[in-house]
C-alpha cells in the first residue's frame, strides 16, 4: 500500500466504521487494515491500465467491513502539465451526483417536507409533459426516483429527439439556462411511455432537485449540504470544485492515447448517440445545479456517503428508508447496467448474480458516471468500492471496471 493517504479518505471510512463519529473528520491516518494480496491484484490492473493508455489517471478505494483496505492515486490528474493524481483529486461526479440527490430527497421525506406519492404537479404546477396521445397523465416522486416517469436523457436520444430541438440540458454542458427554465422545456417534450409502465434512465433526478428547492425555499445546492455534505463531514463534494487547483482534467478515449476535452461543449459518441460534456461547468458558478449530474467531489467523498448508506444510513437517514432505497423498486428490467440489474432508490440493485454473471452477491447496489466513474456496495461481502477516473468512457464501463472488480474478488 501507499505510505500516504488522503485526510478525507480516511476520515470516511475510519468514522463510518466507528459508532458516533461519521458526522466529524478524523486526523489523517494510513489504511486500518491493508491487504497486501488484494494490493497486488489491484495495482497489476490499474498499472496495466495506465500502460495501455485506457486511463490518463484514477483513484481507486476499496473498503471492507468498514475499514479502508486498498488505496491508491496513480497516473496524471492532469497529463499536459504533468500533474500526478493525488487521492484529494477533485472529479466531476457525472451521474454519481444521482445517489447524493437521491439521499437528500429521502431525507426530505423523512422529514415530511415530501411524499413519494406526491404529484409532480404540486411543486412544480406546470410541469406536464404528454403523452403521444395528448394526454398528460399524473407523475408521482416515487416514479422520478426510481426512473419509470417516461422521461429519458438527450444523450441515449438520436439528434432528432424533441429534447435537443427544444435545447434541453442533460447537466453537463454549459448550456446558460436556469433549472427552472430546462424543467419547463423539458416539459414541453413527449413522454416515452406511460409512467409506471416502464424503466428508463433519465433527468428524472434534475426534476427532482426542482421539487426539493420548491419544497424547501432553498437552492439545490443548499438542500444537498444541509441534509448530506455537512452531517457527513464532506468538504469538497458540491455542486462547484472549491479548488480548482486539484480538479482533474477530463479526457475520453482515444488512439493511440485518450484525448483532452476541450473547454466548452463537446460532442463524445457514445454507441450512436453522444454525451455534450462541458468541462469547465465543474467550475461555473452561474451553471444549474443538476441533481442528475451537476456536482464534484472526491474518491472519499463517494466511499463516504456509500459506506453510510451500507451500514444503515445513520447520521443522515433512517435504517427503514435505507431500506426502501436498496430494494429493487423496477424488477430486472434496468437494462444500463446489464440482464439480472434491477433499480432502486439512486442506484442499480443486482437481483441475479448468475444472469448479471458476476462475483457480487444478490442485493448489491451500482452505478457510475460518464466522466469516467463507477461504483459498488456489496453489502453481503461488506464491500465497497469506488474507481474515480479522469477517462471516459473507460473509467464507466470499459473492461478497467471489470477487471477491478474481479480483481476485489480474487477472480
Amino acid at each position: 500500500m501507499r505510505p500516504w493517504i488522503s485526510s478525507l479518505a480516511v476520515a470516511a471510512s475510519l468514522a463510518l466504521a466507528s459508532p458516533g463519529l461519521a458526522a466529524t473528520p478524523v486526523a489523517p491516518a494510513v489504511a486500518t487494515a491493508p491487504d497486501s494480496a488484494l494490493a497486488a491484484r489491484l495495482d497489476k490492473v490499474v498499472d496495466t491500465a495506465l500502460a495501455e493508455h485506457r486511463l490518463v489517471g484514477t483513484v481507486v478505494l476499496v473498503a471492507r467491513d468498514g475499514k479502508l483496505v486498498y488505496h491508491r492515486a496513480a497516473g496524471l490528474a492532469d497529463r499536459e502539465v504533468g500533474r500526478p493524481m493525488r487521492e484529494d483529486a477533485v472529479f466531476r461526479f457525472s451521474s454519481v451526483t444521482k445517489p447524493f440527490v437521491s439521499v437528500a430527497v429521502m431525507k426530505l421525506v423523512e422529514d415530511g417536507k415530501l411524499t413519494l406519492d406526491d404529484p409532480v404537479t404540486k411543486w412544480l404546477p406546470d410541469f406536464k409533459p404528454k403523452l403521444a396521445d395528448g394526454t398528460a397523465p399524473v407523475i408521482t416522486l416515487r416514479q422520478l426516483l426510481d426512473h419509470t416517469s417516461g422521461l429519458t436523457y438527450g444523450l441515449a436520444e438520436p439528434p432528432s429527439h424533441p429534447y435537443h430541438s427544444l435545447g434541453v440540458s442533460d447537466g453537463i454542458d454549459l448550456s446558460g439556462i436556469t433549472l427552472d427554465e430546462n424543467i419547463r422545456r423539458l416539459g414541453q417534450a413527449p413522454l416515452a411511455f406511460p409512467p409506471g409502465s416502464r424503466w428508463r434512465y433519465s433527468l428524472a433526478i434534475d426534476v427532482l432537485g426542482a421539487v426539493a428547492e420548491k419544497a424547501t425555499g432553498k437552492p439545490l445546492p443548499q438542500v444537498v449540504a444541509e441534509t448530506v455534505t455537512t452531517p457527513l463531514g464532506l468538504s469538497d463534494a458540491g455542486f462547484v470544485a472549491r479548488d480548482p487547483a486539484r480538479l482533474t482534467a477530463a479526457y475520453v478515449n482515444a488512439q493511440p492515447a485518450p484525448k483532452r476535452m476541450t473547454d466548452g461543449d463537446q460532442d463524445v459518441p457514445i454507441g450512436a448517440t453522444a454525451v455534450r460534456f462541458s468541462p469547465s461547468r465543474a467550475l461555473d458558478k452561474t451553471a444549474f445545479p443538476s441533481g442528475g449530474a451537476g456536482m464534484v467531489g472526491t474518491a472519499g467523498d463517494v466511499l463516504a456517503l456509500l459506506e453510510t448508506v451500507r451500514k444503515g444510513g445513520a447520521p443522515i437517514l433512517k435504517a427503514s428508508t435505507v431500506a426502501q432505497m436498496v430494494k429493487d423498486q423496477v424488477g430486472p428490467q434496468a437494462s444500463t447496467q446489464g440482464p439480472g440489474w434491477g433499480f432502486g432508490y439512486g442506484w442499480a440493485v443486482l437481483d441475479d448474480p448468475a444472469v448479471a454473471k458476476t462475483p457480487q452477491a444478490a442485493g448489491t447496489l451500482a452505478w457510475g458516471g460518464v466522466y469516467g466513474h463507477n461504483w459498488f456496495v456489496d453489502a453481503k461481502s461488506g464491500l465497497t468500492v469506488v474507481i474515480m477516473t479522469n477517462t471516459a468512457f473507460e473509467g464507466m464501463n470499459g473492461p478497467f471496471t471489470t477487471e477491478v472488480r474481479d480483481a476485489v474478488y480474487g477472480r
